[in-house]
């Protein structure tokens, strides 16, 4: 609901801007000037898991299913990656801005970032007894996000015209926690919406590039792309730990690429 209700407030206030804005001038960064972005686009991940992998061992399968009581079995899990589980993520945001120079600014960054829950084959459980290998899957629930940066951004061009950036940014940022269902259907075997990761706050950090677009005295449209870094998180071993699968989850950091539009107003 946060998210819609941000992006339909950048859309109404980009529309009237276009609507009533004087021509393209002086639009952008001003010694002493202060400004205001709302920020809208999709988080692709490019490397980072959210697990590892672990190959463990369980001598008794009775204590999840019963009738497999005296059945041992190797659980066999590997990494699975953001892009893998979660795919890309929607951002939504807001950015404060104070103008150094016409060439240069600081900047503050509050931006929340969504991704749906994945379901994926996280490994297999080999059964001796059978001589074969069962499918394992793992449902994670949705990865949400909360990022606070500052940063610095520097302007290539005289101001006036359609003007090239480079920034970089650093902060925290809090993911809410993760909770997983792990399965071996063919075992009649589920171990339902335990913890995995911890909410919690670990470090962020990114480098931008794009264009500014003036389009009046006061209001402008900008498009940037990046890379943008946030560190491990915290592992709950508490469900998967009697398994043996408590090193799974000592990981979680993300490295994607942001795509995002703006709408800016100086003011």
């Amino acid at each position: 609901m946060k998210c819609n209700l941000l992006l339909a407030a950048g859309l109404s206030l980009t529309g009237l801007s276009l609507a009533f804005s004087a021509p393209a001038s002086a639009a952008g960064p001003e010694q002493g000037r202060w400004s205001f972005s709302l920020l809208g686009g999709i988080d692709m991940p490019v490397d980072g898991d959210v697990h590892d992998g672990a190959v463990a061992t369980v001598p008794d399968l009775g204590p999840l299913n019963p009738a497999l009581a005296g059945v041992d079995a190797e659980l066999r899990i590997g990494a699975r990656s953001h892009d893998r589980i979660y795919g890309d993520a929607t951002a939504y945001g807001l950015e404060f801005v104070y103008g150094l120079s016409d060439r240069a600014e600081v900047f503050g960054q509050l931006r929340e970032m969504h991704a749906d829950e994945g379901r994926v084959q996280v490994g297999g459980a080999f059964v001796p007894a059978l001589n074969t290998e069962l499918p394992v899957f793992g449902t994670f629930s949705d990865y949400e996000a909360w990022s606070a940066e500052v940063g610095y951004r520097y302007y290539f061009r005289q101001p006036g015209g359609v003007r090239p950036f480079i920034a970089g940014r650093v902060g925290a940022t809090e993911t809410e926690e993760i909770r997983a269902t792990f399965e071996i259907p063919d075992a009649d075997i589920a171990i339902n919406d335990v913890p995995f990761t911890d909410k919690g706050w670990v470090v962020s950090a990114g480098v931008d590039v794009g264009v500014l677009f003036p389009v009046g005295e006061r209001f402008s449209l900008v498009a940037q792309t990046g890379v943008q870094y946030i560190d491990d998180l915290d592992g709950d071993d508490s469900a998967i730990g009697g398994l043996g699968l408590g090193s799974i989850n000592d990981t979680g950091s993300r490295v994607s690429v942001p795509v995002s539009l703006l709408a800016r107003w100086d003011f």
